[in-house]
């Protein structure tokens, strides 16, 4: 989801929060016009769907192992389960964005938050994985066009002098969602209510939906932005088009064996892109609308952060994914087993996120950042010891020393990430650029759970291909994909830190308060 960054303890897993304000250009009340009483309502009303966004994230994750054996999908659909719905939800936020400042963030926030939940309802109702990867992907895009209407709508509702009382309390939620996301998770399906398995994580969503839908119906005030950018739908379709073309032969080549067409559609998604780089050319030239403002990649320092929120959202998609995998699928855990685990790491990413914003960066700038994603490699390597070590007898407790060095680094990078890589972006582009950023990371998400097929599954086939495999043998062929997936996770956080050398040591500037 797209949150303050330098208010929120942690965003969900592969979300970056944007500190830009959705617009300069929105229309409020007068300075003489006293605020209505019912944005606070309305604000209620905004969170509720902001944190059913993020719990919808981080408590599927939880949820796959048990999808995997009741519907009988297979690992590529499982991949698409997760990734389908972060590829339509980075391909539709700044399309979902601007539909707002034309058509009104109030309208798009009830169309977004009525589909979502019509969507939700399909994923719990499916009763195949074509189904259920079908009703995920329209989920993600319900949600690119209700999630960027949250801050739209505080920024239009309340005054200056608010805000940051605003944005604090947002940021709780934000690191709530993220604790009790897994978590939830765990217990809905562990608790196999009216027999129904994994389908009430879908279906907890129904009853907060249609509640958010009423009332922000009656207390969310219309707002639209006067000079909005226009639409770029060609620039959609070719980012849709390359990002296919790129994701569906990794999650697909593994179980057809790498068939000759997929590799041509994987060498065909260059030329997409390149044709996506022409039309915003155009696009520029023409009306000053393009979906990519490529002029800011002239900027160095963004130029460097955007590459380092891809590479942190390849390494999110991984992790989280082959995470579960080897919990639950290769250790045998159960899901509030694997829930409980990850605690330690959704509550110290929440303490150094904080921490991060409160007092260190404004002291040490991007040297915060850098050490985050040191320290995440190194307890990644740690965890690729313990691993190796314990093999399939390892604890919790032995995994939470990996896991609370970990959530430290991460809690570092998350919360100050966005506003340094924007810290060089001229002002009046600072809305394009922070929805960028949200639109890649999450784009890094999708790639890297597609390439859980190459640095995870491949692993494992190779380990269990003689098929005279054993229980053992199987558990122990997870346990070494894991501690392979883990060193291509340590190795993206290294790229990661040389590129975040080029951001400025300097405190990000806030437009918070603009």
């Amino acid at each position: 989801m797209t949150s303050p960054s330098l208010t929120s303890p942690t965003p969900p897993p592969g979300k970056t929060p944007s500190s830009a304000p959705p617009s300069d250009q929105t229309t409020r009340p007068g300075p003489d016009v006293p605020p209505d009483r019912r944005r606070w309502i309305a604000l209620a009303v905004v969170m509720t769907a902001a944190f059913m966004d993020l719990v919808d994230v981080t408590i599927v994750n939880i949820a796959i192992p048990s999808i995997e054996r009741d519907t009988g999908a297979t690992f590529g659909q499982i991949q698409w389960i997760t990734a389908g719905y972060a590829l339509a939800f980075a391909a539709g936020l700044i399309t979902g964005g601007r539909l707002g400042d034309i058509h009104g963030r109030r309208r798009l926030f009830l169309l977004g938050i009525g589909g979502f939940t019509l969507a939700s309802a399909l994923c719990g109702l499916a009763q195949s994985p074509e189904t259920l990867v079908a009703s995920r992907i329209l989920q993600g895009g319900m949600a690119a066009l209700m999630v960027p209407q949250v801050l739209a709508i505080v920024h239009a509702t309340f005054p200056a002098r608010e805000r940051g009382k605003v944005f604090g309390l947002f940021g709780a939620i934000v690191g709530l969602g993220a604790v009790s996301g897994p978590l939830l998770g765990a217990l809905l399906t562990e608790w196999n209510l009216l027999g129904l398995g994994w389908r009430p994580i879908f279906l907890i969503n129904l009853p907060v939906g249609i509640a958010g839908l009423l009332l922000g119906r009656r207390f969310i005030t219309e707002s639209k932005a006067p000079r909005a950018l226009r639409l770029d739908l060609p620039g959609v379709a070719l980012v849709i088009l390359g990002l296919l073309m790129l994701l569906y032969p990794l999650t697909r080549g593994r179980e057809l064996h790498w068939p000759l067409w997929g590799h041509l559609l994987m060498a065909g998604s260059l030329p997409v892109f390149a044709l996506l780089i022409r039309h915003e050319r155009r696009k520029t030239r023409r009306d000053g609308s393009p979906l990519v403002e490529l002029s800011l990649f002239r900027v160095r320092s963004f130029a460097a952060g955007i590459a380092a929120q891809l590479a942190f959202g390849v390494v999110c998609g991984i992790f989280f994914l082959v995470w579960t995998l080897y919990l639950q699928l290769g250790l045998g855990w159960s899901a509030l087993k694997a829930g409980l685990a990850g605690v330690p790491f959704s509550v110290s990413v929440s303490v150094a996120a904080a921490l991060s914003v409160q007092r260190l960066v404004p002291r040490f700038g991007r040297k915060v950042i850098q050490a985050g994603t040191l320290a995440m490699a190194a307890g990644i390597g740690l965890y690729i010891a313990e691993a190796g070590h314990y093999g399939t007898a390892i604890t919790p407790w032995q995994t939470a020393p990996p896991l609370i060095v970990m959530g430290l680094g991460m809690g570092l990078i998350v919360a100050p990430l966005t506003d340094a890589v924007l810290a060089d972006v001229p002002r009046e582009h600072s809305g394009s650029a922070s929805g960028l950023i949200n639109t890649v990371q999450q784009m890094g998400n999708a790639l890297g759970l597609g390439l859980v097929s190459l640095v995870f599954f491949a692993r494992v086939d190779t380990a269990t291909a003689d098929h005279h495999t054993t229980p053992g043998r199987i558990a122990a062929a997870f346990v070494d994909a894991f501690q392979h997936a883990l060193g291509w996770i340590a190795l993206l956080l290294i790229l990661m830190c040389a590129a975040l050398a080029l951001l400025p040591n300097r405190r990000p500037h806030s437009t918070h308060d603009h």
